[in-house]
């Protein structure tokens, strides 16, 4: 059974920073690209962040550039997110997805609050 389990969200003041992770069990971790999403409240769920499975190649939102760093860890099965000089506007729950080819597998979420 595929599951990955987020951690790391909460409150956090606007400048501040949080470290998401997202552990992977039951997959062949290294063999799948991972993303982080977002979904704030009233919209759509957003790509924030992706990153290969062998970790060579990233790419982000225009909105998190400069912002957030994906990064993952294989010999660990967890894939990270670094947000730094966090705003309001970041607030929603951060989801973890792994996809390969026609599979795909969605973590339940974490919340990440942002106040001003």
């Amino acid at each position: 059974q595929v599951q990955l389990v987020e951690s790391g969200g909460g409150l956090v003041q606007s400048g501040g920073s949080l470290r998401l992770s997202c552990a992977a069990s039951g997959l062949a971790f290294s063999s799948y690209a991972m993303s982080w999403y977002r979904q704030a409240p009233g919209k759509e769920r957003e790509l924030v962040a992706g990153i290969s499975s062998a970790g060579g190649s990233t790419n982000y939102a225009d909105s998190v550039k400069g912002r957030f760093t994906i990064s993952r860890d294989n010999s660990k099965n967890t894939v990270y997110l670094q947000m730094n000089t966090l705003n309001p506007e970041d607030t929603a729950v951060y989801y973890c997805y792994a996809h390969m080819l026609y599979l795909d597998y969605w973590g339940q979420g974490t919340q990440v609050t942002v106040s001003s």
